[in-house]
């Protein structure tokens, strides 16, 4: 079987159908014992990698199992289209399953996550958006964006381009900008690191300029621990105007949060009414009634409290 599984291999490279069916006949369960491998470079993956449009969609047709299956590398066809850059491939596997670009691979990275990562692909981040707009709210195991992705490979006008679409198309579109990653890392936090001082600008429209990563880093913090020959002049002046503060300049935790842990407060001149009735000569079910009204008085003032508007 290892024999044929090398020819297989060799003719999905080549891209022959015709060869493919003659190894076929010699096993005609060959695809279904690739198919039972949980990590394999099956036909599809490996004519995809090579962008043979024809072979492909006979495999797809044999075994559309093999769409979303990975290889050892954690890549599934899709994945090794885009990285070898056959835009034609990455259409036609679309055009048999638009839930691909939701598929998830290496590092949990979707063909959306992949097309932020060049300049190159917009009409492709055009197209897998306009199939499946949710797919903006995938993420990867780093809990990153598409956005961050872009960002993080100083891919501006994927970037743009992202940003432009969110605020057009998608409704809560000020959740993703201010999303951050598994290290708190908003993309200003990103953006400031690697100096990226034309998508700065954009972003302190709609970021909390002194928002803190899980180091507990604002912006200018991170700025501040650029090496000295790094010249960071212009994002500094960028983060100064619009308010930048190093974290240590912010209120305390004890300052901005000291109405939560204050007790809540009653009416003074309510219990002082309360009280004097209470001291007058009144019966025992008269006296029993204010405290009653007064436990009450508590408890709704304390639930007022703690009970953001709204509810949760």
């Amino acid at each position: 079987m290892d024999e044929r599984i090398e020819r297989l291999n060799q003719v999905a490279l080549q891209g022959n159908v015709d060869a493919f069916y003659i190894i076929i006949r010699e096993d005609v369960k060959l695809l279904e014992h690739i198919d039972e491998l949980p990590f394999v470079d099956t036909p599809l993956h490996i004519s995809a990698s090579a962008g043979h449009i024809r072979f492909s969609i006979e495999m797809i047709k044999l075994k559309p199992s093999f769409l979303s299956k990975p290889n050892p590398d954690g890549h599934s066809p899709i994945h090794l289209a885009l990285e070898n850059g056959h835009t034609k491939m990455v259409r036609q596997l679309l055009h048999h399953n638009a839930d691909l670009i939701r598929v998830k691979g290496r590092e949990c990275m979707t063909p959306l996550h992949y097309a932020a990562t060049t300049d190159d692909h917009l009409d492709l981040l055009h197209k897998f958006l306009s199939v499946c707009p949710d797919s903006i709210t995938d993420v990867t195991a780093q809990n990153e964006t598409a956005l961050h992705i872009a960002l993080k490979y100083n891919k501006l006008e994927a970037f743009k381009f992202l940003v432009g679409w969110l605020r057009w198309k998608w409704p809560h579109w000020d959740k993703i900008l201010r999303w951050k990653d598994v290290e708190g890392n908003t993309i200003l936090h990103i953006a400031v690191s690697i100096n990226q001082t034309q998508a700065s600008p954009l972003l302190l429209k709609y970021l909390y300029i002194n928002c803190k990563n899980l180091e507990g880093k604002t912006a200018l913090d991170i700025l501040q621990e650029q090496p000295q020959e790094v010249d960071n002049s212009e994002m500094r002046a960028i983060l100064e105007r619009a308010g930048a503060l190093r974290a240590s300049s912010l209120p305390t935790v004890t300052s901005s949060y000291a109405r939560y842990l204050r007790l809540p407060e009653i009416d003074d001149f309510t219990m002082g009414n309360i009280g004097q009735l209470l001291n007058l000569n009144v019966t025992d079910e008269r006296r029993n009634a204010l405290l009653v009204v007064a436990a009450l008085l508590v408890t709704v003032t304390f639930q007022a409290a703690i009970t953001p508007p709204g509810g949760l």
